[in-house]
């Protein structure tokens, strides 16, 4: 690994919210805690966070609750979303007035954009705001890939500390972890949890598994594992992480999967599977087979 400031298992956090749609501050705080006691870190509002659908208030409140529960233990990671570059900057320097420690963001996704078009968005928005910036490039959400030479120009400006990449993309992977062999200073996180330790193996500086929602624990075990070059064990944790990911995954779409997430968390006491429209709760039967599948997996 190289020596940037940004290494370890984040992960990319629920949004938990009441009935109404409120932010539930309180299981902001219970979840942060029970990050911080398994040293990862949160991502707010990034996928899995139903960041485009969270409003611009409840973001900054989501933000400072965050930033209070965590209590300088771990660092947090604030997600930007939107169309809007303006009001884009104006969050970032408002999260980062909170608190937050590094702006996290996808590409604006309204329109198809050409490679010149990503280069210029994240370097002008790099340019304006404070805190240090990291990319996000998720083809299946945004419909579109950031490519590697626009990466690997990106990592030579100053305020551009790193990439999340979610794509599923073994090549690419092994071609933007080079790219931190020769940037000091810009880290690679894997956003595809099921190649956490391979990642980890080629060099990646860290990982972004959403399962980490429910077992935090054994991800900071499979990073640490890999650190120390127990291949053996991180394998294992990965192929049980794998498993306990099918539990919300499979035969889902990425919004059922979400809420499916929120029901295992519940049997942690950790929030309740309320959604943010457009998404929806399943029903009362999926909801019980997910949470038997949760007390098998537990005994």
């Amino acid at each position: 690994m190289n020596n940037s400031n940004y290494r370890g298992v984040v992960v990319p956090m629920v949004t938990p919210v009441t009935q109404d749609g409120r932010l539930d501050t309180e299981a902001v705080q219970r979840i942060i805690d029970f990050f911080a006691q398994n040293r990862v870190s949160p991502l707010l509002m990034g996928t899995t966070g139903e960041g485009n659908s969270v409003s611009q208030a409840d973001g900054q409140l989501f933000v400072e609750t965050a930033v209070k529960a965590a209590d300088g233990r771990i660092l947090i990671y604030a997600g930007l979303t939107g169309n809007c570059f303006a009001e884009q900057v104006r969050q970032a320097e408002v999260y980062t007035a909170l608190g937050a420690d590094v702006i996290v963001a996808t590409l604006p996704t309204y329109y198809a954009l050409t490679p010149e078009q990503m280069y210029e968005y994240y370097k002008t928005l790099a340019d304006c705001i404070t805190g240090p910036l990291m990319l996000y490039n998720i083809l299946a959400t945004t419909h579109m890939s950031i490519p590697v030479d626009v990466i690997r120009k990106l990592a030579d400006h100053p305020n551009i500390v790193g990439l999340k990449d979610s794509e599923r993309d073994l090549e690419r992977m092994a071609q933007c972890i080079e790219i931190t062999k020769t940037h000091d200073d810009f880290a690679y996180f894997c956003g595809w949890a099921a190649q956490s330790a391979h990642s980890l193996e080629l060099g990646g500086n860290g990982i972004v598994p959403s399962t980490g929602n429910f077992v935090p624990e054994m991800f900071r075990q499979l990073f640490d594992a890999t650190v120390a070059g127990d291949r053996t064990t991180a394998n294992r944790l990965q192929d049980e992480t794998n498993e306990i990911a099918k539990i919300y995954q499979k035969d889902r779409t990425l919004g059922q999967s979400l809420t499916a997430l929120k029901v295992m968390m519940q049997t942690k006491g950790l929030c309740e599977p309320w959604m943010l429209m457009p998404l929806t709760r399943l029903s009362a039967e999926e909801e019980q087979a997910i949470v038997d599948k949760v007390e098998a997996l537990l005994s």
